[in-house]
Parts: structure tokens; C-alpha cells; sequence
């Protein structure tokens, strides 16, 4: 495979892991987890593991949000990579895929190859790959043909990204895999950067659904790129953040969030503006559906009466 057979690829392999190399290179100790952790042999020859189909119902369900927030996504991605010979993959933070898309014509192939929902794609199953070692990891990665530990892999490319969900957790992770012998390394670029794209609107609209009620803000990074979404609900607190917010912010992910000021998170002026904006807005809006009554103006919204008319006269605002 990969012009390599079984016994001269195990054998690189076990040479690369007992030279050292895994000190200075991250392929290499995922080779040595693989073999010396996992207990895996590069030349074995038996077919990915899979779920039941009751087990695979089970997990979709764990997994239900980051279904639905993944779908639009991965419909676009499919169709930017589709064509050159890829299927895309959603796996669960177990490393099992739960949702694919695929040319029907390619689908016999890639379920033979166990790139199929319910094939186990972890490290301890299948040794160094996209979606295990991405798990490990945590960071986006390509797994190239014969970078794979099992042999039986060598065909494949894989490219994988980490998904993270509205507490800024490992949630899953979005994989585009080809057994095409013909990809190249400009199209291993494009797809890597369509795949983080997508990932990062996955992970946008699981915020945004989680916190649906709050006003949403945008961060702004160091470099000026925008540094991810934060939650503001109506009484100006921050209760969410995404990762990349909480990295630009300086504050842990992968926890909820203590409620805290906007004003003191997110800084002066600047938050003022974002916020000021966008609760004029919402205010207006809640005013007009409750006909200007401010009691259920102030239901509406879940605030107090009396903080509902602080906040009308703040922004000179009159309730008809």
C-alpha cells in the first residue's frame, strides 16, 4: 500500500518510535502511544471497529446539539470538497463518527474503509490518524497516507479539525478524508482552510444556540481578526464566551462562566458601544411588541420593572 508493504512500514514505524523521535516530533509519539500505550500493531490487518446500531443511536443522541449546529456546515464543506474524491466526517468527543457526507457512488468504498458513522476512530482503536489523534491533540492536523500507524491506512489522507462547544470544551471533530492517491499538497491547503472555517461556524451557531435569549458580541483579537462571540444577557453580564473569546480574554475555558459586567470584561468605551447599540435595539423591539406596556415589556425581556425604566431613561427612551 502506498507502495509499502505491511512488513517495511511496521518496521519504519518501530524504527522511528525506538530512535527517539518522539521527543521531537508529534507524528512519532502518536506512533509510540499508538504501539507502546495503545498496544497496536502497524501491520494488523483487522477492519475498524464499529457501534451497534443501537449504540450509534445512542451517541447521536448525546450528541444532539452538535448534530444540528453541524449540519448547514457540512453540507457547505461537502460541496467545496465533494468533488475531489473526499467524504466528510462529524465525530463525538469519542472519536466516533455521527454524521457524514459522501458521493453515493464512493460510499461502498469508504465504508469498507470504516470512514462510516460508527467506525471507532480513536487512538486506542485505530492508532495515529485524523480523527483519533486530533482527539489527542486537540488542534487541527492532516494524517497523510502513510503518516497513518495501521498499514492498512496508508491510502488514506486525512485532514481534521477540533470543534469546541458554548463553554469553550472539546465537543468533537470535523474530518475531510480522501483515498485518492492523486490529492495534492495545494489541495490538502484548501481543504484544511475550508475545514477550520467550517469548524469555526460549527462552533458559532452551537454558541449561538445555547445562548439564544443573550445579545451576542464580537471580540476583537490582538491582530485585529475578530476574537471569537461573547453572551451579554439583559442585565449587561457576561455568561458566556467562546474559546476563542475566553483566549483573547484571558479567561479558562471548558467551565461555565461566572455572570460578570460587560463593562469590566470587555473595556470601556468600546464595550459601551457594542452594547449600548444592541440593547437599544432589544429594548425598542420589546417595547413595540408589548404595545409600550413596561411591565410586559420587562416580562418579555426577564427583568425587573424597575430595571427595565433605568435602562428606558439611560438610553432616552419612552414608553408609550
Amino acid at each position: 500500500m502506498n507502495g509499502q508493504s505491511p512488513r517495511h512500514h511496521a518496521a519504519r514505524v518501530e524504527a522511528a518510535i525506538t530512535s527517539g523521535q518522539a521527543a521531537r516530533s508529534s507524528l512519532v509519539a502518536s506512533w509510540r502511544r499508538s504501539s507502546r500505550l495503545h498496544r497496536l500493531d502497524p501491520a494488523g490487518r483487522s477492519s475498524p471497529n464499529r457501534l451497534s446500531e443501537a449504540e450509534l443511536h445512542r451517541a447521536r443522541e448525546r450528541v444532539a446539539p452538535l448534530l444540528a449546529a453541524a449540519r448547514g456546515a457540512m453540507d457547505r464543506l461537502y460541496q467545496a470538497v465533494g468533488a475531489s474524491g473526499c467524504c466528510v466526517l462529524l465525530a463525538d468527543g469519542e472519536g466516533v463518527p455521527v454524521d457524514r457526507r459522501g458521493t453515493p457512488a464512493d460510499d461502498a468504498t469508504f465504508q469498507s474503509w470504516g470512514l462510516w458513522t460508527g467506525a471507532l476512530w480513536s487512538e486506542e482503536h485505530e492508532g495515529t490518524n485524523g480523527i483519533g489523534t486530533c482527539l489527542v491533540e486537540q488542534r487541527p492536523l492532516t494524517i497523510d497516507r502513510d503518516q497513518h500507524f495501521f498499514t492498512r491506512n496508508t491510502l488514506l489522507s486525512c485532514t481534521a479539525v477540533p470543534i469546541y462547544d458554548h463553554e469553550a470544551a472539546f465537543a468533537g471533530v470535523l474530518d475531510v478524508s480522501s483515498c485518492r492517491a492523486d490529492r495534492t499538497d495545494v489541495l490538502s491547503s484548501l481543504i484544511a482552510l475550508a475545514a477550520g472555517e467550517a469548524a469555526k461556524r460549527i462552533e458559532a451557531d452551537l454558541f449561538r444556540r445555547a445562548f439564544a435569549h443573550a445579545r451576542i458580541v464580537l471580540t476583537q483579537a490582538a491582530d485585529g481578526q475578530c476574537g471569537g462571540l461573547v453572551a451579554v444577557d439583559a442585565d449587561d453580564l457576561v455568561i458566556g464566551a467562546t474559546r476563542s473569546a475566553r483566549a483573547a480574554l484571558g479567561i479558562a475555558p471548558g467551565r461555565a462562566l461566572q455572570p460578570m459586567p460587560a463593562d469590566d470584561l470587555l473595556g470601556g468605551d468600546t464595550a459601551r458601544d457594542h452594547l449600548a447599540g444592541g440593547q437599544r435595539a432589544v429594548l425598542q423591539r420589546a417595547l413595540l411588541r408589548a404595545g409600550g406596556n413596561v411591565s410586559a415589556a420587562a416580562k418579555a425581556l426577564g427583568v425587573s420593572r424597575a430595571t427595565l425604566h433605568r435602562k428606558l431613561k439611560r438610553f432616552e427612551l419612552n414608553a408609550h
